[in-house]
């Protein structure tokens, strides 16, 4: 399972990498030298709106575990909608609190109009508030994503994903290797405190190798990011973990070997977007 997990976690790493390095020279923010494009983030927009959709599948399935229904077109559409805010308001002058603002009402219309014309009275709360937790959880958490990339550029982008999935290697190394103090036996009992270890160790070396090849922060700000995003992105792998202990499943799926779905894959960086647009936006990097 390890052997696989670092092959397969090293060919997405790579793919990843080339798909933000390809975006950024499209729109300009690759190099300084280069004129930034008035759009920004188009190909990652396009990456982050096709893994939503098997995303929600997956959740789909977690749900139906528990007897709860998920309105997966309603719930693809409005968590692309979302996941794409920062990219759609460069091209509409709409304040960002307006536009997500009516997108939340909205879609809670939408799902309760769903409900109303396919099953009626029957479990209205259930049903609505599993589909509009699903939109939150992979169209809200995914939006500040793309808004890392967009307000403040490429490398801070590639820095947050890359420690955060490194964190989630090195606790998984480190915990198979030597764990033996559990973490959080209720929720997840693989994973122990040497994982923890390991994943703050990974996260604060890879950022300060961001800092010392692309000056992002200075190097004490990177070991805080480092240690602060191991732990942000060890409880996001937590919440996923909440929900398939609760479904019953070991995995959200079995599509990519070492790893299980595409929820297993994102679920760290997910819960840790917001904070990593906050550590940036309050210039804590500066």
């Amino acid at each position: 399972m390890l052997k696989y997990r670092l092959l397969y976690g090293t060919l997405m790493t790579v793919f990843f990498t080339a798909i933000a390095v390809f975006d950024g020279w499209l729109d300009g923010s690759l190099t300084a030298s280069a004129e930034d494009k008035p759009v920004q983030g188009t190909i990652l927009c396009i990456l982050i709106a096709g893994l939503i959709i098997p995303a929600q599948l997956e959740l789909s399935r977690l749900a139906a575990a528990k007897n709860l229904k998920i309105f997966t077109p309603l719930a693809i559409i409005a968590s692309i909608l979302f996941a794409g805010s920062w990219y759609w308001l460069q091209l509409i002058e709409i304040p960002p609190q307006v536009y997500l603002s009516f997108l939340s009402a909205f879609s809670l219309l939408g799902l309760l109009l769903y409900q109303y014309f396919r099953y009626g009275t029957s479990e209205v709360i259930a049903n609505c508030g599993a589909s509009y937790f699903s939109i939150m959880y992979m169209g809200l958490l995914s939006a500040f994503v793309l808004a890392v990339r967009v307000d403040f550029g490429l490398w801070p982008l590639l820095m947050f994903i890359f420690v955060v999935k490194s964190a989630d290697i090195g606790a998984y190394a480190i915990g198979t290797l030597f764990g033996k103090h559990e973490f959080s036996p209720k929720i997840s009992p693989g994973k122990t405190w040497e994982g923890m270890a390991g994943a703050a160790a990974t996260a604060v070396i890879v950022a300060l190798l961001f800092v010392a090849s692309c000056d992002i922060m200075a190097w004490w700000s990177a070991v805080i990011f480092g240690i602060c995003f191991a732990f942000i992105g060890q409880v996001g792998d937590l919440v996923e973990s909440m929900m398939k202990r609760d479904a019953e499943q070991k995995d959200s799926a079995n599509n990519v070997p070492g790893f299980g779905g595409i929820l297993d894959i994102v679920d760290s960086p997910l819960l840790a977007a917001p904070f990593a647009y906050l550590f940036f936006m309050f210039g804590i990097a500066g």
